[in-house]
């Protein structure tokens, strides 16, 4: 059983979303409800970055250069040094919803995911959101919207909505990039924790996040379970992402949501590992 090494100090109450920026070498993450970007750089030294919005969700690539981040409704365009921001979609206008985890499909669009800042069963949807400011309902309902991925070539889509204990996979149209035929692609029900966020690497494996369980498990092209990456002192472990210059370290956010100040005093620190695969790169937004 492997065990990540902490690499930063608690640097964030709710850490998500972490992505690594091939341009900066950095690795970029989000303090979830703190409305904030964080850059880390490969000494583990923090930098953070404030975002004009109540929660800042997720952090992506542009193709035009700088950034498009999720906010607690819409999206927000960023450069690249993080100071100045404009405004680009809304998606949704309920102050009980807010978006939450997504990612750049192969088209270039945003897909984000919403939720109720509750956890109300079936407030949330899943959205596609394209360079023309078009926004779109691809899956709903949802509860907690979470991981989203893409295969290698592009034609499968895997995704986790929390609640339900699975990794699910869509087809995926190559040219409107719609999701269909949804099916069970891992069955996580036995499995200590929720599943949250997750990365996949270059041979479709995913590896999955799992809140409350301390871990992040790794699963092969065909959902079987591969190996575990213990997290230490840090039980709510929120995401992943590879990178490096290689891509072949995996980062890992972690949480303190929720928990009293005298436990875990290391949950919100952010975690490392090399691994002996490397990830997949991570499409741009075409914005």
């Amino acid at each position: 059983m492997a065990r990540a090494e902490q690499l930063t100090a608690p640097c964030s109450y709710h850490g998500e979303g972490p992505f690594w920026d091939n341009y900066s070498a950095r690795l970029m993450c989000v303090d979830v409800l703190a409305s904030a970007v964080i850059s880390i750089d490969e000494h583990g030294r923090t930098e953070r970055h404030q975002v004009p919005s109540r929660a800042a969700t997720l952090i992506r690539r542009r193709r035009s250069g700088g950034f498009v981040i999720g906010t607690d409704h819409g999206i927000l365009l960023a450069d690249s040094e993080l100071s100045a921001f404009t405004p680009f979609a809304d998606i949704v206008c309920d102050p009980s919803v807010r978006t939450n985890d997504g990612g750049c499909d192969p088209l270039g669009a945003l897909v984000i995911g919403t939720m109720a800042y509750d956890e109300t069963p079936g407030r949330g949807a899943v959205y596609r959101v394209t360079a023309d400011t078009r926004s779109t309902v691809i899956l709903a309902p949802v509860s907690i919207s979470n991981g989203v991925q893409w295969s290698a070539d592009g034609r499968r889509a895997f995704y986790i909505d929390s609640p339900t204990q699975r990794v699910d996979v869509f087809d995926v149209d190559s040219k409107t990039g719609e999701w269909s035929n949804r099916r069970t692609h891992i069955d996580l029900g036995n499995v200590e924790g929720i599943p949250d966020g997750m990365t996949i690497d270059c041979d479709d494996g995913l590896w999955v996040a799992f809140w409350g369980g301390g871990a992040v498990l790794h699963f092969d092209e065909m959902g079987l379970l591969n190996e575990r990456i213990e997290v230490p002192g840090a039980s709510q472990v929120s995401s992943c992402t590879f990178g490096g210059r290689d891509l072949s370290t995996l980062f890992i956010t972690t949480s303190r949501q929720g928990l009293p100040s005298s436990v875990e005093p290391e949950a919100g620190a952010v975690f490392s590992i090399s691994t002996a695969t490397r990830g997949a790169v991570q499409a741009e937004f075409a914005g």
